[in-house]
């Protein structure tokens, strides 16, 4: 039997962006009680597409299907004075309060930190924001392309005679939001060892900046610095992509004895006595020339047979996945990881899993909210009668 490792968790989460909101599903599928406050027409990520049937809803947004996923929902309205004290309110009954707004624009609405631990000091309030609440850039606005160019990694990525590229997705976003998860938790634990609440700023630029390999220490320690290289590696080939019959596959020869291997399946084993391709760094500085002999043994091939035929020879070596073919993924589909979970506006749709497990204390996950779907009973849990529930939404405060 397993329980939730983060049952009687209370959350706010205020956000309205992908970093604060990531964090939010994270606390929920876990075992928290996640509220999400949005205003009345929903938050920015519910008129985000695409839309089921192409039809703008706020209950079938993906991005907010995805990120909701096992929270509840109320609306408050506060830029009212009556939201503001309603969640004045709502913090005294929690233990977590997420907004991605930052300090300026929540000092504005009453609601920053300094005046929330006034009268909930035991909360953990979690601030997400591009670059964090202060320093010359707090007030700056971003979008991903600026996260990932200021934080080093458009350098990073392309052909070296081409212009820097963007990488996929909002990975500073969610890495600010996996930050913001950890930071909660070890924010429990120190409350939980009678340190009271705290503030936690997150910066995602930080996030981003954080997460390079060895760059940044190799460029302190000897000022070199990491040049865009396409597809290939600055320590070894072929670590690379290659066509196959069918797509492409990613390989990744790092020592020579995976080398002399894969010289050995495709029926080349002199390769490895040419000094060319005898070592790692042999192998880089000939590397056009090594790919024109081994670029026709994928060409014949699918990407299935060379993955299963390299893994044999214990060749890292794996297929360049479309998202149909991760969907289909056998490995993914036997350990469970899909989850299909039906939605009264959007229908039954697939959810990537729990990003880690626990045996003994796992997680679930549910379906995402409706907009407003437990205004009445989340204020009723903070004391609200139900009688006044009318005239505020009357007054607009909800």
């Amino acid at each position: 039997m397993t329980i939730a490792p983060l049952k009687g968790i209370r959350v706010l989460d205020l956000s309205n962006g992908v970093g604060g909101a990531y964090c939010g599903k994270l606390l929920a599928c876990y075992g928290a009680t996640v509220t999400r406050i949005e205003a009345s027409s929903g938050s920015a990520l519910r008129r985000e597409g695409p839309f089921r049937d192409d039809r703008p809803d706020p209950n079938t947004s993906a991005l907010q299907l995805y990120l909701d996923t096992s929270k509840r929902a109320m609306t408050l309205n506060l830029e009212h004075p009556d939201g503001q004290r309603l969640l004045r309110q709502l913090v005294t009954t929690v233990d977590v309060l997420v907004e991605d707004a930052g300090q300026q624009r929540m000092t504005e609405l009453g609601l920053d930190y300094s005046r929330i631990a006034a009268i909930a000091p035991d909360l953990i309030y979690v601030s997400v924001t591009p670059f964090g609440n202060d320093g010359p850039y707090a007030t700056y606005q971003a979008t991903e392309l600026t996260l990932y160019a200021l934080g080093g990694y458009m350098a990073l990525t392309g052909d070296p005679d081409r212009e820097p590229l963007q990488g996929p997705g909002a990975q500073p976003s969610y890495l600010a939001g996996v930050y913001a998860f950890v930071g909660v938790m070890a924010a429990l634990w120190a409350r939980a060892d009678g340190h009271g609440g705290q503030f936690l700023d997150i910066s995602a630029f930080e996030a981003i900046a954080a997460s390079h390999q060895w760059t940044i220490s190799r460029y302190s320690y000897s000022g070199m610095v990491q040049r865009r290289i396409g597809n290939r590696y600055d320590s070894g080939h072929p670590i690379t992509i290659y066509p196959t019959a069918d797509g492409y596959i990613s390989i990744g020869i790092s020592t020579d004895e995976q080398a002399q291997r894969f010289f050995v399946l495709i029926n080349r084993p002199d390769l490895g006595e040419d000094p060319r391709f005898a070592t790692n760094l042999a192998r880089l500085e000939h590397a056009d020339e090594l790919d024109a002999i081994i670029s026709p043994w994928f060409a014949v091939r699918t990407s299935a047979e060379v993955v299963a035929l390299c893994q044999e020879m214990r060749v890292p070596c794996a297929r360049v996945a479309t998202i149909a073919d991760l969907l289909a993924d056998p490995h993914l589909q036997q350990r469970g990881f899909w989850q299909e979970i039906a939605h009264p506006y959007a229908g039954r749709l697939l959810y990537p899993g729990l990003p880690f497990h626990l045996p003994a204390a796992d997680g679930s996950i549910q379906r995402a909210p409706l907009l407003s779907e437990h205004s009445v009973e989340t204020l009723e849990e903070a004391g609200e009668a139900h009688t006044d529930l009318g005239r505020l939404r009357a007054l607009g405060g909800i």
